[in-house]
This record gives structure tokens, C-alpha cells and sequence, in this order.
């Protein structure tokens, strides 16, 4: 299966650009963190650190997984107004967006939906679920702009990380005291204020830190923004895609004693907005307030003189309160009427530790750690006037892990990895449940020859239990009103077994820096993949042809027509076994006065066993490549860069014969930037997204996305103090 891209193919453009990334690639990420440092008489830059992958630190480049990582500089420059934004031309992920909703899923490689995609915020995991047509079945709600570093690893190579998670992992932290408190300074405030035509849109935020004494900090703030109905590339207005957010945010660090933190963090978000089905006028709509809340208590230790002990710990509660009220659309059992009320609920608390112990043997330095997690979701979904408690049925979920890894390193040019994560859950409600349990393996080899280069072989297994929503759904799908649609029943099935993923990658980092002029940086990593997901679990339609009438205008039958389909019932069921492969590739090439910044990927996927064997999964995203463009000018306090993105089109021959998704043609986005730094506190920025104004809409979304939008914003920082140095010592996570 191949998806054009106007009239080149992607794989071969991936090969060709792979060549030439090879020898003239793109721009180096930045972070804020602890890393490995490279130094020159100009200046000094810091490789991303990031654990997501095996629970220790280590390099971003020199991680032996596919793993892509956004930090507060990426993040300034992408000027995010929507959670999409910040996963925008990452290779391997796609976030899913709708126009008229806040909420946000995440696809990996063609995984999404029901925790195959774990998404983690400040620790607290993220399992909300509202079924219906697109992406509800795993959303989750965070604004953009308080967001300071994203971590994803694509694959179940993370699973010491989570259950469930046989697509990938993402981890987003919040900003913290020390991203607001500039170096030498005891407290600290930041600013922020952005507009965007196209709405309009305005956003503001102020965010406050303190050092108190030498052992305390505090960090609290809130943010705002609000968004108008926004047009197309064809100058429509598109109906429905304005909304307001505001969140309130607090934080407390504590260091008892040496080497140890305690960290108290506390998220709200409110968000308000308008929603439905489809983009049509007569189609059912709700007018929608959601509410999600975090509370996480962390427990970190690191002392660089103990070998023994490297912990870290967390416990967490999360809600997602979503409430509604039908404001148009026919009346009808299935929805009710309008200014009918439902609500969806679900609690999950759950915790994570994990220890790393290190020690030399035998030549090798090695690093043990082990760990477990565990949550319980509780689902309370309430719909009295229609049925949307049924497509969400309520019940209770918990599911946990332990697991053990070894790390070692021989020398510089050996690493190797080895795992096992032992999963079980246990799934309840009034109709029934299930259980299960599984041990996964994982092992990763990686060889470096030379020091600029790095070869790597995984593979890892993992676990997703079934959801509440997969194992009880059940109910009549709604009766049309206009058209032609399709009446049938879903029908429960708690005996659903667990998918388990089988996951073979190979890969390269390259690493190079000072290559062809002083204090350049050369940062690549590549990878291809096959996934093999036995039990896949997919909504499989059976039973003999249903025969109904469609109504228009219920209240006049004489203008009903006969309508049909196929089948009769509608089930979540094991599929035996569905296979996804792709290639994928980032890097990057930074001088300094220039950069280049280069990523993409191509995938596939379709059901290998049962009586879809052959037809192709709809969860597969277009293929897609991104570049970016930039230069600096006046000692680099002025940025401009240029990107593209060409997306290829997703044609009725890639998606299964009764996929929910309709196709979409391919498109090109172009987009600028201005950002001008004329002292460490002080930030202009200038965007203008979409600038070809392209008409589009995004694979699996059913409202087109916006055209045209220019964007400024301003970000102000100051602060003062003595230095409160840390007594007893600060940990470096």
C-alpha cells in the first residue's frame, strides 16, 4: 500500500532524503536539562536528556529507541494555540485534534485508542474515553502553553514504562520554579500574551516561582485563552471550533535532606466548547464544559556517591468531568432532546516506583532497575435521556505491573539491554468482567563501531488490557434522520482477551559535531519497524442485513424511505493478528548563522489472520515529511526559519471497506517565523501558519482545518533575590 503525495510516492522520497539528511542534515533540538554538554568559544548546548525509554538518564541521541523529544526553545518557536501543535512533524505521531474539541488522542504508528498510546502528564496518567464517530475512545485535555518538555518513544519498547502501552509512550511536564527563576536569582515571574487572526485568538498567562529558604520551592500561576470560530482555506467559517480554556497550576518542592525531593503538584483545567458528529447543520450538538484535575505526589532520591539507590516514586489522582447539554439535533431515544443533560466521569489513581542500582562486573558497567506500577480507572457515565451511557458503559478497571532491567555498557562501542514486565488486570461491572496476566520480555543490542555512529537491534512485547468501554459497550447505534446510515445493535463482550504486541526494530544515531565548520552539530536517528499485534482488538460487524426506514421529519412518515445495511451487530472482538511496518527518520544539522531540521515517516498496516485477513487497519496515518529552514542574525538574538510539511493523501483503496474515516486528498502546509531576543528576559515572536491558505482536512478529523492565521506574542521574565543556595544538595532530575 503506497499514498501518494502529489505526484511522488513518500517511500521514495524517504530514501532519497535519507540520503541527503545523511550528508547535509537539519537542525539540532535544544534542552534545559541535564545532558551531555558541548562546548565552544560561542557558546554552550546541551543534548536533551530524557528516561522515557529505560527509566535512566541518557542523551536523547544516544537513546537505542526511536524517541523524539520537544523542549521549551522547539516549543517557543512552534507557538502552539492547539495540543496538536506540539506534536507537529514529529516522525511516527500523529495527535488528532477535531476543530470543535479540545480534547486531544494520540496515534503512534498507526496505534491509538483504549491506552495503546499511554499519555502521561506530570505523572499522572491519562485515561479518559467517550466513545463515538473519530477519536473519543482515548483523549486527553492540557493546555499548550504550560506545557515545558515532551517525551516520546514509539513502539512497546517502553514497557518497564506502562501498561498497556504496545504503541508508545508520552510523558508532557508542566513548567516548574526552575524554568521561571533565572539562574542567581531567588524568585522569579513570567509573562505571556498572544494573539492570532483567524478567530480571533487571545491567550495570556503570568506564572510565579520562589525559592524559600534554602530548601522550599513554590511555583503557582494560571492561563487563559480564547478561541472564535476560525475559517478555512476557502474562507468559510467553520462552525463550532471556538472555545475558552483557563487553568490554575501549583506546585511545592521540598528537600528534607540530602539528595532527597518531594514534589506536591496540583492541575486545573476548565475548557468550554460546542461539539458534534459531523460538520453538517442539522447534525446533533452539545455544548460542553470539561474539568480535568491532577494531584501528584512525587518522592525522588539521587546521590552520585550511592550506587545502591536511584529512586524515584509517584502517586497520583486524575478526573476528567465532562458535562453536557444537547442544544441541536432531533429529538430522539438515542440522544434525547434538546436541553437534555449527560455526563461522563472517570477517576483514575494509581502509582509508579522504580530504583536503579549500578555496579561494575566483569568489564562492564551495569545498571539494575526495578519497578512497578499500578491504576485503577472507575468509569461513572450518566445519560438519562438518551443512550450515551450505553456506547459508555459504566464499571471499574485496575491494572499493574512489576518488571526488572538490566543495563550494561562494555567499553564504548556495546550496550545491551534486557527486560521482563509481568502485567495483570482484572476488569468489572454489572454485565460481567474479565482478568488476565502476561510476562513480556525485552532486549536491545547496540553497537558502535565509531564514535560518530551507532547500530541498534530491539525486540520487546507488549500487554494492553481491554477497556471497560471495548468489553461492555453495547445498545442500539443511532437511527438517521437524514441520508443513509446504518441501524444496529453493539453488543458486550466481557471475555475480550488482552492484546499483546511483538515488536522487531533496527536503527541508527548518528552523532557528529564540529563536521564541517567549528561548533557545528550533526544529530540523526532512523528506524524501521514491524509490529505484530496478536488479539488485536477491532469492531468487528456481523449477523444477518437490518432494513429500517429513515425519517426526516418524524412527525410526516409519509416522507420516510427504506434504508439498509449489511449487517445487524457490532462487537469488539480479537481479530487474531494485525501487522504494522513503517520507516522513520529525524535529524538535524546546525552552524549556528543556519540551520536544517528534517523528519518523516511512511507506514502500513492490515489485518494478517481471521476473516479480515488482508484488509487494511484505518487507524494508519498518511505519510508525511517535514523540513524546516532557519537562520540567525544580529549574535543570534534574531531567528527566522521557514517549514514545510506535505502530507500524502489517504485514498479509499488504503482503508478497510467499512472504516468510520472518510479519505483525504494530500495537502502542503508552509509556515513562517520571526522570533527576536533582545535580552535574556524579553521575547517577540511572529508566525504565520498556512501561509499558501491550503484547504485541508487532516486524516481522521471531519471539519476542515484553519487557513491562514497570523500569530504574535510577547513573553516578559523578571525576577531578583540572593541566590538561596541549596542546603542539604539539589538532585539533578
Amino acid at each position: 500500500m503506497t499514498r501518494t503525495l502529489g505526484p511522488t510516492t513518500l517511500p521514495t522520497l524517504s530514501v532519497s532524503l535519507l540520503a541527503l539528511l545523511v550528508a547535509a542534515p537539519a537542525v539540532a533540538q535544544q534542552a534545559v536539562s541535564t545532558a551531555q554538554v558541548i562546548a565552544t568559544d560561542e557558546f554552550v548546548e546541551l543534548d536533551p536528556v530524557t528516561v522515557v525509554a529505560t527509566r535512566t538518564e541518557e542523551s536523547w541521541i544516544d537513546t537505542l529507541a526511536a524517541v523524539s523529544v520537544v523542549r521549551p526553545d522547539d516549543i517557543e518557536q512552534m507557538m502552539p494555540v492547539r495540543t496538536q501543535d506540539l506534536f507537529l512533524g514529529m516522525p511516527g505521531v500523529t495527535a488528532i485534534q477535531n476543530g470543535n474539541s479540545t480534547q486531544t488522542a494520540i496515534n503512534i504508528r498507526g496505534l491509538q485508542d483504549f491506552g495503546r498510546v499511554a499519555v502521561i502528564v506530570d505523572g499522572a496518567r491519562q485515561n479518559f474515553t467517550q466513545l463515538g464517530h473519530g477519536n473519543g475512545a482515548g483523549t486527553f485535555f492540557v493546555e499548550p502553553g504550560l506545557i515545558a518538555d515532551v517525551d516520546v518513544v514509539r513502539g512497546p519498547v517502553s514497557n518497564i514504562y506502562g501498561s498497556g502501552a504496545i504503541g508508545g509512550v508520552v510523558t508532557m511536564r508542566t513548567k516548574d520554579a526552575d524554568d521561571i527563576i533565572a539562574k542567581g536569582n531567588s524568585w522569579g515571574v513570567e509573562a505571556d500574551a498572544e494573539g492570532a487572526t483567524n478567530g480571533p485568538m487571545g491567550y495570556g498567562s503570568l506564572l510565579a516561582a520562589a525559592h524559600v529558604g534554602q530548601n522550599v520551592d513554590v511555583f503557582f500561576g494560571g492561563t487563559y485563552r480564547n478561541q472564535d470560530d476560525y475559517k478555512d482555506g476557502d474562507g468559510n467559517v467553520v462552525d463550532d471550533t471556538g472555545y475558552e480554556t483557563w487553568t490554575g497550576i501549583a506546585k511545592v518542592t521540598v528537600r528534607p535532606v540530602d539528595f532527597h525531593e518531594v514534589k506536591l503538584s496540583f492541575l486545573n483545567y476548565e475548557s468550554q466548547y460546542q461539539t458534534s458528529n459531523d460538520s453538517s447543520s442539522t447534525s446533533t450538538a452539545y455544548q460542553t464544559e470539561v474539568a480535568n484535575r491532577s494531584l501528584t505526589l512525587s518522592w525522588d532520591y539521587e546521590n552520585p556517591d550511592d550506587n545502591l539507590f536511584d529512586w524515584s516514586s509517584a502517586v497520583y489522582w486524575n478526573q476528567v468531568d465532562e458535562d453536557q447539554v444537547k442544544v441541536r439535533g432531533s429529538s430522539n431515544p438515542i440522544t434525547g432532546a434538546i436541553g437534555d443533560p449527560r455526563s461522563f466521569v472517570i477517576d483514575t489513581v494509581g502509582f509508579d516506583v522504580n530504583n536503579t542500582s549500578r555496579f561494575e562486573w566483569a568489564g562492564m558497567e551495569n545498571a539494575i532497575t526495578i519497578g512497578g506500577d499500578y491504576f485503577h480507572d472507575d468509569v461513572d457515565n450518566t445519560d438519562d435521556y438518551g443512550f450515551g451511557d450505553g456506547y459508555n458503559p459504566s464499571g471499574e478497571r485496575g491494572v499493574g505491573g512489576a518488571f526488572v532491567q538490566w543495563k550494561a555498557n562494555y567499553s564504548t562501542w556495546l550496550e545491551a539491554i534486557a527486560a521482563l514486565r509481568y502485567d495483570a488486570y482484572s476488569l468489572s461491572s454489572d454485565d460481567g468482567g474479565t482478568n488476565g496476566d502476561r510476562v513480556s520480555p525485552k532486549f536491545t543490542l547496540g553497537i558502535t563501531p565509531v564514535s560518530w555512529l551507532t547500530f541498534y537491534g530491539t525486540y520487546a512485547e507488549g500487554y494492553r488490557a481491554p477497556s471497560v468501554t471495548e468489553a461492555l459497550v453495547s445498545g442500539p447505534h443511532p437511527l438517521p434522520t437524514t441520508g443513509t446510515g446504518e441501524l444496529f445493535d453493539f453488543v458486550a463482550n466481557p471475555n475480550l482477551q488482552a492484546e499483546v504486541g511483538k515488536n522487531k526494530e533496527v536503527g541508527i544515531n548518528i552523532k557528529q559535531d564540529d563536521l564541517f565548520v567549528p561548533g557545528d552539530r550533526l544529530r540523526m536517528k532512523a528506524n524501521y519497524y514491524q509490529n505484530d499485534v496478536d488479539n488485536y482488538i477491532e469492531l468487528v460487524e456481523y449477523g444477518p442485513a437490518n432494513t429500517f426506514y429513515v425519517c426526516p421529519i418524524p412527525s410526516r412518515p409519509t416522507v420516510c424511505f427504506p434504508s439498509s445495511n449489511s449487517y445487524s451487530f457490532a462487537q469488539y472482538q480479537n481479530v487474531e493478528e494485525a501487522r504494522l511496518r513503517g520507516f522513520e527518520f529525524e535529524g538535524s544539522y546546525d552552524a549556528r548563522k543556519w540551520f536544517v531540521k528534517l523528519s518523516g515517516q511512511t507506514t502500513e498496516g492490515e489485518v494478517t489472520a481471521g476473516e479480515d485477513a488482508g484488509q487494511p487497519l484505518s487507524s494508519i496515518p498518511p505519510d508525511q515529511i517535514t523540513t524546516t529552514l532557519g537562520f540567525r542574525f544580529l549574535e543570534e538574538k534574531l531567528t527566522l526559519a521557514v517549514s514545510w510539511t506535505a502530507v500524502a493523501a489517504v485514498t479509499a483503496a488504503d482503508l478497510p471497506d467499512n472504516s468510520v474515516y472518510d479519505p483525504t486528498d494530500s495537502f502542503n502546509l508552509v509556515s513562517l517565523y520571526a522570533g527576536y531576543q533582545p535580552n535574556p528576559n524579553t521575547l517577540w515572536r511572529l508566525s504565520v501558519e498556512n501561509l499558501l491558505d491550503e484547504q485541508y482536512t487532516q486524516y481522521e478529523n471531519f471539519l476542515p482545518s484553519a487557513g491562514l492565521t497570523v500569530k504574535a506574542g510577547l513573553t516578559i521574565r523578571f525576577g531578583g533575590g540572593e541566590v538561596a543556595q541549596a542546603s542539604p544538595a539539589l538532585i539533578t532530575k
